[in-house]
């Protein structure tokens, strides 16, 4: 049973376990539109923006044709459409607060993204900004807001300063059991339909006391 935080006849707020795919693809894995559609009992389910397979968090779907094309809309838009993520980094960032902004490379044949030091084709913008939540003696506790949606962004651009996610051995972080430890913490928007702003938080397990 998926956790879902809000849901009405357009929308549905949940979370994403790690290892589920946040929308379809053609190798059949379980995705949670497929779960949404089971546990809610909806027949359809349109993903508005994605997360990495192996990354938790907050997820917002529409439910309607007409929220999607509302939604999709927002999503381009930083301003009204808002994504927070914690992060347990390796190493420390210099300041507590910064802005990271590269040019980024996806190679499709290997899933991987690159930072690169020129514009050409197939690359792209990307801007994130973070503030130290907590340093501990290896690692550092972090949240980070976007302003692009690349993909693995904030994985390939703290991996470029050497601060790769803890547990994201793709791109050279430390084996971690937990996994990568990265989360979709904060989900902001305007519905769709009623034209109210939604906010919700998603607060993994031990992380609480560093937000207070």
């Amino acid at each position: 049973m998926i956790e879902v935080l809000y849901r009405d006849d357009d929308i549905a707020v949940c979370v994403k376990p790690r290892g589920v795919l946040s929308a379809a693809d053609a190798s059949g894995a379980s995705s949670l539109p497929e779960l949404i559609k089971k546990d809610l009992g909806v027949s359809e389910v349109f993903p508005i923006h994605r997360l990495d397979r192996e990354v938790s968090g907050l997820m917002v779907y529409a439910l309607s044709k007409k929220a999607a094309a509302d939604l999709s809309a927002q999503a381009t838009d930083h301003t009204k459409f808002v994504k927070e993520y914690l992060a347990f980094v390796e190493g420390s960032p210099e300041d507590d607060n910064g802005v990271f902004e590269d040019l980024l490379f996806k190679d499709s044949g290997r899933n991987k993204t690159y930072v690169v030091k020129r514009e050409r084709r197939g690359v792209k913008k990307a801007k994130l900004s973070y503030t130290v939540l907590e340093r501990f003696n290896t690692e550092t506790l972090v949240r980070v807001k976007l302003y692009t949606g690349r993909t693995h962004q904030i994985r390939v651009q703290f991996a470029s300063r050497k601060m790769p996610i803890v547990g994201d051995r793709k791109y050279g972080g430390r084996a971690n059991e937990r996994g990568i430890e990265l989360y979709s913490f904060r989900i902001s928007f305007i519905h769709p339909i009623t034209g109210e702003k939604l906010d919700y938080k998603y607060i993994p397990e031990g992380i609480k006391e560093f937000l207070l």
